[in-house]
């Protein structure tokens, strides 16, 4: 099996924006339109901070993946973070979430990114066997913390 990674562009939004608000639904995550175009948008237009990419067939895609990119002096120059990676719900276990993040980590790495981080619930176990399988690693010593500025 090979699950197509095509970067997505403003002609994807009318597709990507469903598959997110159904991403926030599930994950219960605070979701409405105007939030979602104002995440979306800018990494269709070429935002240099990071991409959005749809999985599968163009015009059907079965999923999406958005990573952002940052920098590390731990690593030593440009890291990403997978922000959110979404499968339809029945198209679930066949793969293709571990093909994409594989296909993304090796398409990363091309470009000079040196590290790709993400964030995982530490009791979703199913969320946690897919990055084990796609090359993750938990980093024991750490944990992820926020300060939400607005």
């Amino acid at each position: 099996m090979t699950t197509a990674l095509h970067l997505a562009d403003t002609n994807d939004f009318a597709k990507l924006d469903p598959l997110v608000e159904a991403f926030h639904a599930e994950m219960q995550i605070p979701s409405d339109a105007e939030t979602r175009a104002k995440g979306i948008l800018p990494l269709l237009q070429g935002s240099p901070y990071g991409a959005a990419y749809i999985l599968g067939p163009r015009l059907a895609p079965v999923g999406y993946v958005v990573v952002t990119f940052g920098w590390s002096v731990e690593f030593g120059g440009m890291d990403a973070f997978v922000d959110e990676v979404y499968i339809r719900p029945a198209v679930r276990g066949r793969g293709m979430a571990t093909e994409a993040l594989i296909g993304l980590a090796k398409a990363l790495e091309n470009v000079d990114v040196c590290a790709l981080h993400l964030e995982v619930d530490r009791n979703d176990d199913k969320a946690r066997k897919l990055y084990l399988r796609s090359g993750f690693q938990a980093r024991e010593r750490y944990m992820l913390m926020t300060r939400r500025l607005r």
